[in-house]
């Protein structure tokens, strides 16, 4: 089974979309059978994929197709003519932003959020109406989609229009080797080295996005709790800017204790668990997620949450979180001081935490992958042989 992947996407691997194609595919790439990856990535993405060279053809993609708009259009010119070339049984292309119209073979869209309909002013007003209106259109011509939850499953068929027999939900994953629990000790130490982060701190890690992440009323929150604590706990935003950034950095330089708040910029993949793991608390107060893996992931590694609700949040983190209504700075600002100063209830949270991280794997992620890819082409009436393993 030729499977092709279009990964421009990623961004240069600083978004949560990247985070997701390179842990769904390492976990394609890694199972057994009869399939063979084709994957289209743009000449300075490449160092990005070398962790694939040898178990995929990967095909190069000018620079000149990296902006926006040119790259929907060699999305739906060129690309179509390169999966013929390549003979591929299926296309998976990983975001609703690159859906194709024409249909060169079976096709496959990750759908992750619709951010568009839920938060207003979340893009700009080209973004709004392509996520809105275009986006609509192309979904149904794909043959199968994945949700990554039934929050997002569900806007998908009330926004888009798309049945729910050809929604399929797939939920992300954890890399469980990576996202452990480890020595705090030296974490902090090389938080308190690389960040200057030599205080208990809260982390947060997103894009520096306004308003659909939520700092600013995060940091509102934060300037409360130290009003009335008096404490040396530090913020800490872990992300790169993004759309109206500059409104959040503005805000911590208006913050009279913005000489204890942080902006690391970009944290590297490799890097993120040390940072889960020296963090006294993770919080997550955005607006509106399809997933949102960062809560997860600071649970795998030992850090107790305080997360949002709104979107597929609730639905993520279970039980397993302190959970906050992002718009309300009083009861954010109160479940900061619960846990800064609860050690008993930051430990049961870590607890939960763990036990919650284990319900997500990348392992069983790929396997529902390859059964999505399997039913697309059957649906297309295009005849090949089940080998499709079943889930570890």
């Amino acid at each position: 089974m030729r499977i092709g992947l279009s990964t421009s996407v990623v961004q240069r691997g600083k978004t949560g979309v990247a985070q997701h194609l390179f842990a769904v595919l390492r976990a394609l790439l890694a199972r057994p059978g009869e399939f063979h990856f084709v994957l289209f990535v743009l000449e300075e993405d490449l160092p990005l994929f070398e962790f694939a060279k040898k178990a995929a053809a990967i095909v190069p993609v000018s620079e000149r197709f990296r902006a926006p708009v040119k790259n929907i259009l060699w999305h739906q010119t060129q690309l179509p003519r390169l999966c013929r070339a390549q003979e591929l049984d299926v296309l998976h292309v990983p975001s609703y932003r690159r859906m194709l119209w024409p249909k060169p073979c079976p096709l496959v869209a990750t759908i992750h959020d619709l951010a568009p309909f839920r938060v207003a002013k979340k893009y700009d007003p080209a973004r709004m109406f392509y996520g809105r209106v275009v986006a609509r259109m192309l979904s149904r011509r794909q043959d199968a989609i994945i949700a990554v939850s039934d929050n997002t499953a569900r806007d998908v068929t009330s926004f888009f229009g798309v049945p729910p027999e050809r929604i399929t939900v797939i939920h992300n994953g954890v890399d469980h080797e990576r996202f452990v629990p480890g020595d705090r000790e030296k974490a902090k130490a090389e938080a308190a080295r690389r960040y200057e982060l030599q205080k208990p701190f809260f982390l947060y890690v997103a894009r520096l996005e306004h308003p659909g992440k939520n700092h600013v009323p995060l940091i509102s929150a934060f300037e409360e709790f130290k009003a009335a604590t008096h404490s040396d706990w530090q913020l800490a935003f872990g992300g790169s800017d993004w759309h109206g950034a500059e409104v959040i950095h503005a805000a911590i330089e208006r913050s009279p204790f913005r000489s204890d708040i942080r902006c690391l910029g970009f944290v590297p993949d490799t890097q993120l668990p040390e940072l889960y793991r020296a963090a006294d608390v993770f919080v997550y107060p955005s607006l509106y997620e399809g997933f949102g893996m960062p809560p997860i992931e600071a649970m795998a590694c030992g850090c107790p949450v305080i997360s949002s609700t709104r979107g597929s949040l609730g639905e993520v983190v279970g039980g397993a979180a302190a959970t906050i209504e992002p718009n309300d700075i009083h009861s954010m600002a109160r479940e900061l001081y619960i846990l800064a100063t609860d050690s008993g209830a930051r430990n049961r949270l870590r607890a939960a935490g763990m036990a919650q991280a284990q319900k997500f794997d990348w392992n069983r992620n790929a396997a529902e992958t390859l059964r999505v890819y399997e039913r697309a082409c059957v649906k297309s009436r295009k005849p090949m042989a089940s080998t499709v393993r079943e889930c570890v």
